[in-house]
């Protein structure tokens, strides 16, 4: 499983020209051998910190997934919106038992929450529901987050 997740990002990313050329110049982060690695370590990461890491993930892939969009490659943004949603259910399962940087997790899953909704408005009413739904998700762990984070 380890294995196919971090294939399937490297796999996502190879295939998106655009996206990889934008990436290689602006920010290494975004590059597919990196995302592959953040991926491998955040699902071999010690249960207090998967949280944190899967959030960053969130966010990188937010990121990704707005220059897909910007591209006007929606078939790849909803592949990476896919991404999205998967990592936000992997922080709602990590978060009762990760307490370190909730209050930074939540900060990025508010951030990647908003550029979605910037990235929303963008595209065309077809493609509005696959966006909309990975907003709503990100809401619902970002309330998630709040709630730890005033629970300490």
């Amino acid at each position: 499983m380890r294995v196919s997740v971090a294939s399937t990002a490297l796999l996502l990313l190879l295939s998106l020209p655009a996206a990889r050329a934008h990436s290689n110049h602006d920010d290494p982060a975004l590059d597919p051998a990196a995302l592959a690695q953040m991926e491998t370590r955040a699902d071999h990461a010690g249960v207090r910190e998967q949280c944190y890491l899967y959030t960053e993930l969130v966010q990188v892939y937010t990121e990704v997934a707005g220059r897909q969009m910007s591209a006007g490659e929606m078939e790849q943004a909803n592949t990476t919106l896919k991404r999205i949603q998967h990592f936000a259910a992997l922080i709602h399962a990590a978060l009762a038992r990760d307490t370190k940087h909730v209050k930074d997790a939540e900060k990025m899953v508010h951030m990647a929450t908003y550029h979605l909704d910037q990235y929303m408005h963008r595209v065309s009413s077809d493609d509005k529901g696959a966006v909309e739904t990975t907003v709503k998700q990100l809401d619902k762990v970002h309330e998630e987050l709040l709630a730890q984070v005033f629970a300490h």
